[in-house]
């Protein structure tokens, strides 16, 4: 698999998600329920160690407890993967997963985006770059996610991260509260995605593209091919798998993703 390179740390052009693996459906309570109890830790690092076969060698997942017993597991049995840490407003502010991120050496940490666009709906973005300076001190790459173009508009003049996390769209509005609440009616609209990719296309930092599936409404094919026609040479792409009743998705969305990026090149 082709890889980027963030400021010296190799990436994969894909990038596995973990959304599901924390039973985050962004479909319905539900939907939600049902990935809680099928992704069990076993099943999890099956999924961790297909992704090794066929290429992957990045994952994407938040600084919560669940997720730091799962990688110390997977790495105790022999597990490649390195992470990218998320912080998450319902384990606290951003200075708690850092350090968690330190603590159980990650290659690199970002905040997470709701807590950007809620930042930004409030004039306090200027708290975030003395958060990028604790992550660069521990040695890791240091990012801003966020599902609204003006987040990026301003990290480009007022940040120095190391790689931006660009939402295809803008499901729920962060203004009250950063942190996700499960609520049925989330929008996937086009013009967000078409608004997103424009900004893209002037960033100057790495690109690491996600929620491309619109959390599973969109055609996978249609989706890793408007991802790979938006992608800069540097960009990467993220993508979470919910394998129940179907076993091998993370070979098959590796495989249209460079199918895409072929599509795209001629």
């Amino acid at each position: 698999m082709e890889k980027v390179d963030i400021n010296d740390v190799e990436v994969s052009r894909f990038i596995l998600g973990s959304n599901p693996f924390s039973a985050i459906s962004h479909q319905s309570a539900e939907a939600s329920k049902r990935m809680a109890h099928y992704y069990t830790t076993a099943r999890i690092k099956e999924v961790l160690f297909e992704a090794e076969g066929v290429g992957v060698n990045t994952i994407i997942a938040r600084g919560d407890r669940h997720v730091l017993r799962l990688l110390m597991e997977y790495w105790d049995e022999g597990g490649k993967l390195q992470w990218f840490a998320q912080t998450c407003p319902d384990v606290g502010p951003p200075e708690v997963v850092v350090k968690r991120a330190i603590d159980l050496g990650a290659k690199g940490c970002f905040v997470h985006g709701g807590y950007m666009d809620h930042l930004l709906a409030h004039d306090r973005l200027g708290e975030i770059p003395e958060v990028l300076g604790r992550i660069k001190e521990a040695g890791m790459v240091c990012g801003v996610a966020g599902h609204i173009p003006d987040v990026f508009r301003w990290a480009e003049e007022n940040a120095e991260a190391d790689f931006y996390m660009c939402s295809h769209y803008n499901p729920i509005p962060r203004v009250e509260s950063p942190k996700y609440a499960q609520i049925a009616a989330e929008q996937y609209l086009e013009r967000d995605r078409e608004a997103m990719t424009e900004v893209i296309r002037g960033l100057k930092r790495p690109v690491i593209h996600y929620k491309i599936m619109a959390a599973g409404r969109n055609e996978p094919a249609e989706a890793f091919g408007y991802t790979a026609r938006a992608m800069r040479e540097n960009d990467a792409v993220c993508v979470g798998v919910y394998t129940e009743g179907k076993p091998g998705m993370v070979e098959e969305n590796v495989r249209l993703l460079e199918e895409a990026l072929t599509g795209a090149k001629s």
